[in-house]
């Protein structure tokens, strides 16, 4: 009778690999054994790197953008003065014109609607001195957006008179002051919708026709008419072409009215009492 066979665990080493040996009718087998215990984890892959995320790099851009300057299209009655206050510009109105000098042109109390300006814009002087040391591209730049200035400020007159044609005034106290407003932006006179309103509810209460036939002008022959009660003399000094001759026709009142207090006071705006 054969001989039991014996089964010895061999010793694991440190490749986990043994000999096991089997009978199997006397034969001996020798079979490779895997050491469960002794197995090798394989080892993580390298974890790939990180992706940059791109906001750093679109920071500065954003930051650009939010300094990049502003735009404001001009609306009939605004002034320099008026768009300054509404948008916080330090240094005010001279500020604003400085930046816009070229668009304005060479009278500041005469900005046409329909032209652009930039708030927030540097002196020409400076962004003309900087534009020469550019490099080539930034100097081309430059020109172009000269170029662009160029063209607005040409289309300005065609924008206007467009404008012209597209504006239908009431023909109530409303109209008859925005239409003064329009003319005097064309011949650069002063004045705001308020100042001329509070004015003409002290002088005649809103009636184009009241004349005042008491005071000291009436005694002279020449008594004061109209939505500002102007005297004929001063109506005929300070008469606005464009408008009628007539002292009683609103919008010519108003414009000669307003002409008037700009040459004596600055502006209708600079008037709280008799004038």
């Amino acid at each position: 009778m054969p001989a039991q066979g014996k089964h010895r665990r061999p010793k694991s080493t440190s490749l986990g690999r043994g000999l096991a040996a089997v009978t199997t009718g006397g034969a001996v087998l020798a079979l490779p054994v895997i050491g469960a215990t002794s197995a090798f984890a394989a080892p993580a892959p390298a974890a790939a790197p990180q992706a940059v995320a791109p906001a750093a790099a679109a920071a500065p851009a954003n930051s650009a953008a939010k300094a990049a300057p502003a735009k404001h299209s001009v609306v009939v009655g605004e002034t320099l003065s008026k768009i300054a206050r509404d948008h916080s510009v330090s240094g005010g109105w001279k500020k604003l014109y400085e930046g816009n000098r070229k668009i304005v042109g060479s009278n500041p109390d005469l900005i046409h609607p329909g032209i652009k300006l930039v708030i927030g814009a540097k002196s020409a002087a400076s962004s003309d001195d900087k534009a020469s040391k550019a490099s080539p591209s930034a100097a081309r730049g430059a020109s172009a957006d000269r170029a662009d200035r160029s063209e607005r400020v040409n289309a300005a007159p065609v924008a206007k008179a467009a404008e012209k044609q597209a504006v239908a005034y009431t023909n109530d106290l409303d109209g008859w002051i925005r239409e003064s407003l329009a003319v005097m932006a064309e011949q650069g006179i002063p004045g705001t919708y308020e100042g001329i309103h509070r004015n003409i509810m002290r002088e005649s209460s809103g009636n184009p026709n009241a004349i005042n036939n008491w005071d000291s002008n009436a005694v002279k022959g020449t008594p004061s008419k109209g939505l500002l009660q102007v005297i004929d003399p001063t109506f005929q000094a300070y008469h606005v072409p464009g408008t009628s001759t007539d002292s009683y026709d609103p919008v010519a009142n108003i414009t000669a009215a307003c002409n008037y207090a700009a040459d004596r006071y600055g502006s209708i705006d600079n008037v709280f009492g008799a004038y």
